[in-house]
């Protein structure tokens, strides 16, 4: 695999006169997490069928893992793992026959493979039981592991964590941290911007069609207004002396507290210290405080974040 996993060039997809998606570009680098976010209908789901071969283009080209997904599609479902928003699994059988049945499927899978997902994925206990009385989080686990029977160098996840508890949720995000750390490479769809903010060392923000910003959480963050240094003063002579100095700032004189608009970057930071020092202006503590990423949702694609609705189509195994 390249150092990009992942590359897309002017994708389109229309139905009628509707278009889907209108020349969205995407890099992933291979080993890291890419989330694409966006407000419900903005195209999310529609690029994860393009990028996994379940959907043809209507213009743009796109890799996967070096290969072509219009004309070498055998290849990218090859090297693929995909897992949707809801757990895929036969309810009738055990956990261990719906793994088994996964490896029985595909010829590159092992059979020491049932026994370590059952244990990588905690459902040794559960493993003998009909999936009906297994969880919500249990059922999602089951689906991830049986994603990962064939080892896929790519792993798709569509909104993965979909009704699941915190606790539920949490565990998938270790996994997919571990799966990280033994350089698999994971795209990710989420509404929950807290997973995107723990998991994604890129992302980008998809609305209407379009990618509208790309970046690290921190620099997506830090293009919003309202980032500030809150800094506490050693005492009311100090915050004296500091609101005349920084003229910009805001004083809070009931907790010594001053608001410095701010990037919130090491340079700035440093500046900001130095200008302080200069003035023998003695500060006890600072935070630095910048938008999440729910502002940086409602800034660019002007509605709150929404709650996960259904999915737009079901999940279909690549692998």
């Amino acid at each position: 695999m390249t150092n990009s996993a992942i590359t897309a060039s002017g994708l389109r997809k229309a139905y009628g006169e509707q278009v889907v998606l209108d020349g969205v570009d995407l890099e992933v680098p291979a080993g890291s997490v890419f989330s694409l976010l966006g407000p419900n209908g903005a195209g999310k789901t529609t690029t994860v069928h393009l990028l996994t071969t379940l959907l043809r283009l209507d213009g743009g080209r796109a890799a996967v893992a070096g290969f072509d997904v219009a004309t070498q599609t055998r290849q990218v479902r090859s090297a693929i793992g995909v897992t949707g928003q809801f757990a895929s699994v036969d309810e009738l059988l055990t956990g261990r026959e719906n793994l088994q049945m996964m490896v029985d499927l595909q010829r590159r899978a092992r059979p020491a493979a049932v026994g370590e997902l059952l244990e990588r994925f905690d459902l040794q206990e559960a493993a003998d039981q009909r999936v009906t009385s297994y969880s919500g989080g249990m059922r999602r686990k089951l689906d991830l592991a049986m994603t990962l029977v064939s080892r896929p160098q790519i792993l798709f996840l569509d909104e993965p964590t979909t009704g699941l508890d915190p606790r539920s949720r949490r565990t998938l995000w270790q996994i997919v941290r571990e799966l990280v750390g033994e350089g698999m490479t994971i795209f990710l769809t989420t509404q929950y911007l807290e997973e995107a903010d723990q998991l994604a060392d890129r992302l980008a923000v998809i609305d209407h069609g379009r990618v509208v910003a790309e970046g690290t959480p921190e620099q997506l963050k830090r293009q919003i207004p309202g980032a500030h240094v809150q800094l506490r003063l050693a005492g009311p002579e100090a915050l004296t002396s500091a609101t005349r100095v920084l003229t910009d700032a805001t004083p809070d004189p009931e907790n010594l507290i001053l608001r410095v608009p701010s990037d919130g970057s090491v340079k700035a930071l440093r500046s900001l210290l130095d200008r302080l020092d200069e003035y023998a202006i003695e500060v006890s503590e600072f935070t630095v405080h910048l938008p999440d990423l729910d502002d940086v949702f409602l800034a660019l694609t002007g509605s709150a974040p929404s709650a996960p609705s259904a999915p737009s189509a079901p999940k279909a195994s690549a692998s």
